[in-house]
């Protein structure tokens, strides 16, 4: 006796070695899964470039294009500084800048003089206002506008040989009577050729779409942009950045009202680039690529509703404790309701075959009733309330409900 009542009863908690057993095969998919994305990510990261890269066959990188030239006999090289892409301007060079709202204003300027005395072509890809006012002295930029087919609506013989393209972004106001102004969208034209003197010209694209691989084979958008990139037989194409020596060499301090506007109008610009323009591609893809692991991983582990089975108790529980524990949860949760029904379902169930009530009648009150008030005493409608009736309000009214019930039945079996 003592043995039993000291003896634990036996845990049902997995032990871990089991927990270890169940989940090692989840993490080693993972940890696969987490390896090759990242290996994947930074290979692909060593070898893939940014958006306007004349090296990336991103949907918005610009390998086709530059391809395309080299194919035509264009000399296409990469400039990352601007004493990279000053050096190499000339009379037989268009020099391509694909972010000019990225560069100082002292850059800008030193960039402005240089393209004015190359007597080269300089090709601008969407420059907001401050840009446009020392880069493009006398053109005026205009808000931004949704890219669409345009047709080109001017004389410029690339324009026309191109026809419609996908043109649009930041257009512009040219001031100068020589300047050429296509694609115009509500007025204002999104492409404009600005002589410079000595045979070179300044060209102002509002949006780099038609430059981008996945739109280069739309409408006229290859005609357009190799003949305007291709017009000399040597393209720079000059990818500004953040980390160039130049720009940490700008001693431009706030000045008057004049200066300090465009200075905000190249910073706004700037910041148009979202977080994600910045991660390379290779990250993005491993990413997605955990989480759709994470997600097939949930969905196989996941807890499936299915049908009730019967499991054999692992340990041995006495009734009276069962008893006792569930009366302790109803009192618990208060609930005397139930209490009571447990109570008078389980008085119904034995005292019908000692009425004689087969077992399917025993919870008719129609039929159980006429039988029990033959073998009592009590009235009629003491049995249906005692049998039959409501929940108790209180307690010690339950208590008392299942004193008279354990009297009703030993008054049947006695009768």
């Amino acid at each position: 006796m003592t043995a039993a009542t000291t003896a634990s009863p036996t845990s049902t908690a997995p032990t871990p070695g089991q927990v270890w057993t169940r989940a090692r095969g989840i993490l080693a998919v993972v940890l696969i899964l987490v390896v090759a994305g990242i290996t994947f990510a930074v290979v692909r990261s060593g070898t893939n470039h940014g958006q306007l890269d004349p090296r990336s066959a991103d949907p918005k990188g610009s390998r086709a294009v530059a391809e395309l030239l080299k194919a035509r006999g264009i000399s296409v090289t990469v400039a990352t500084t601007l004493d990279e892409a000053t050096a190499a301007a000339g009379p037989d060079t268009t020099l391509l800048v694909a972010g000019p709202n990225l560069l100082t204003r002292s850059q800008q300027l030193r960039l402005d003089e240089t393209a004015s005395a190359s007597a080269g072509r300089t090709l601008l890809i969407a420059p907001g206002p401050a840009a446009t006012t020392r880069l493009a002295p006398g053109v005026r930029a205009e808000p931004h506008h949704a890219v669409s087919a345009l047709a080109p609506s001017c004389e410029l013989p690339a324009a026309r040989l191109a026809g419609t393209a996908d043109m649009g972004g930041i257009r512009y106001t040219p001031q100068a009577p020589t300047a050429i102004a296509c694609y115009p969208t509500a007025g204002h034209p999104s492409l404009v050729v600005l002589p410079t003197g000595a045979g070179g010209d300044t060209v102002l694209l509002g949006a780099p779409d038609l430059l981008h691989n996945e739109r280069l084979d739309k409408q006229g958008n290859a005609s357009l942009a190799l003949q305007l990139l291709g017009s000399r037989p040597h393209l720079v194409w000059y990818l500004p950045s953040l980390t160039d020596p130049s720009a940490t060499t700008d001693d431009d301090s706030p000045g008057d009202e004049n200066e300090e506007q465009p200075e905000s109008g190249a910073r706004d610009a700037a910041d148009e680039s979202s977080f994600l323009d910045l991660v390379p591609s290779g990250w993005l893809w491993g990413t997605l690529q955990l989480t759709i692991a994470a997600v097939l991983a949930a969905v196989w582990r996941a807890r499936r509703l299915g049908p009730l089975v019967t499991e054999r108790l692992p340990v041995a529980i006495r009734a009276s404790e069962s008893a006792e524990g569930r009366s302790l949860l109803y009192r618990k949760a208060n609930a005397r309701d139930r209490a009571a029904d447990a109570l008078r379902a389980a008085t119904r169930t034995r005292i019908a075959p000692l009425a004689g009530v087969p077992a399917r009648d025993a919870h008719t009150p129609d039929v159980l009733l006429a039988a029990v008030s033959t073998r009592i005493t009590t009235p009629d409608h003491d049995v249906s309330t005692l049998l039959f009736g409501t929940a108790p309000p209180t307690d010690a009214a339950l208590v008392l409900l299942a004193d008279q019930l354990d009297a009703l039945e030993r008054e049947v079996r006695t009768s």
